[in-house]
């Protein structure tokens, strides 16, 4: 009877895991390939603005992070070499792949972006924060959006298109880039700079005298997106959710946040 179960249990395993691969050689097609990396080569649009998600490796000065960890798994996946393509901020990353220039990138969620690109669900979510000098009389968010207030921000960032429709009193003065806020702030820009959690708190090591207000004023969701202009956008963006999908629950997102000693973020739900 045991040997039974035993057999029995076998044979439901394999055909489990042949519905399992047959399923997934379905969603996998030549055309969704040919559609989603037209070239032949997956070329990845990666941010080098926001340092949760990449930066440059100070040796061999290529991409490195969480999201190029990601990007070279979806490669493996789908069986396409990857292509790494960096940009110093989000709205030049966005941009690209409107142009085509790129197939994929990691971007915000943002509704004014969402008319042109198509998202998977998040795969990590990020903090927006405000940081003051330490002699302001500003002492909580809701004290940000006032009159005679300006905020300095990067150009184009979540955070950037998030405050340009959430503030309505304070001024918005926008920085070339999320890495040049601090220093345009220390510079005498603006009496408040926002941008990400973790980003201002490292440039703040650099300067004395600031201090972070408590909280956020936003909690920002990662997510990869494709160029909906291109054929079967729709099934692709599915096999990627589903992608993200098993990154997180598999662990291999917190592992690669590890890896790369990312602090002020987590995995999204």
């Amino acid at each position: 009877m045991n040997k039974f179960l035993f057999c029995l249990a076998i044979l439901c395993f394999s055909q489990l895991s042949y519905s399992q691969s047959n399923r997934t050689m379905k969603t996998i097609n030549p055309a969704m390939i040919t559609s989603f990396a037209p070239t032949g080569t997956l070329r990845v649009g990666i941010n080098l603005g926001n340092p949760i998600l990449a930066n440059e490796d100070p040796i061999s000065h290529q991409p490195q992070g969480v999201t190029v960890d990601i990007a070279q798994e979806i490669g493996k996946r789908i069986g396409l070499p990857v292509k790494l393509i960096p940009f110093k901020t989000a709205g030049n990353t966005v941009d690209a792949v409107k142009t085509g220039e790129v197939d994929l990138v990691f971007v915000a969620i943002d509704p004014v972006r969402g008319a042109d690109i198509s998202y998977t669900p998040a795969y990590i979510q990020i903090e927006g924060a405000y940081m003051v000098k330490a002699s302001s009389p500003i002492q909580s968010n809701e004290q940000v959006d006032v009159a005679n207030n300006e905020i300095v921000v990067g150009k184009g960032s979540a955070y950037d298109l998030y405050l340009t429709r959430e503030i309505k009193h304070a001024a918005l003065l926008r920085a070339a880039s999320s890495q040049a806020v601090v220093d345009d702030f220390m510079s005498g820009k603006g009496n408040i700079a926002a941008g990400v959690k973790q980003q201002l708190e490292s440039d703040a090591k650099r300067y004395d005298g600031l201090r972070m207000l408590p909280g956020r004023f936003m909690v920002i969701n990662q997510a990869i997106g494709i160029p909906n202009a291109r054929p079967q956008y729709e099934q692709t963006t599915a096999y990627l959710a589903d992608v993200i999908t098993q990154l997180k629950q598999s662990g291999f997102v917190a592992q690669a946040m590890k890896r790369h000693q990312i602090e002020g973020a987590r995995v999204a739900d």
